[in-house]
């Protein structure tokens, strides 16, 4: 989906950053879609061989970077490091260590509590990768704040 940008200085809304919008929002934001999280973690895993890991971290950076484009989230840069760094396991845990960090400031953004621990994550990502499983589980928390179709505009809060 492609999504028109904001010239410098203005959000999505036509309105300079940081203004306020409709509801006490101050920009706007792609809602992300609502997934499975024991699917993500073991089931189309497992049945893709591991692909499907990367898959959906690829995914969630995408939707991440969507969701709130005030940040800037590499997308590609850390599905890179988990398949060409992975062997350094260092690489690694600190990309699901800054994707915990994403998810917790996205989930500040949707004006709810920073639940998302990144050290939780990382670790649980050692535990046969149940942090696959913890980190989906947060971001639903974000989906199900606004129970919006993927790919709809939705307010952001701080």
């Amino acid at each position: 989906m492609t999504v028109p940008s904001a010239s410098p200085g203005q959000s999505d809304t036509g309105l300079p950053d940081g203004a306020p919008v409709a509801g006490g929002a101050v920009a706007s934001g792609i809602a992300m879609k609502h997934r499975n999280p024991v699917a993500v973690w073991i089931g189309l895993t497992i049945i893709t061989l591991g692909i499907y890991h990367l898959v959906w971290y690829f995914k969630i950076h995408k939707e991440l970077a969507e969701f709130d484009r005030r940040r800037t989230i590499p997308t590609a840069g850390s599905v890179m490091v988990l398949i060409f760094l992975g062997w350094t396991v260092v690489a690694p845990l600190i990309s699901y260590a800054n994707t915990g960090k994403f998810i917790r400031k996205a989930q500040r953004s949707a004006g709810l509590p920073e639940t998302c621990s990144p050290a939780a994550g990382t670790l649980l990502m050692l535990v046969f990768g149940v942090g696959t499983l913890y980190y989906q589980n947060q971001l639903n928390l974000i989906i199900d704040r606004y129970q919006a179709p993927e790919g709809t505009q939705i307010p952001l809060y701080a």
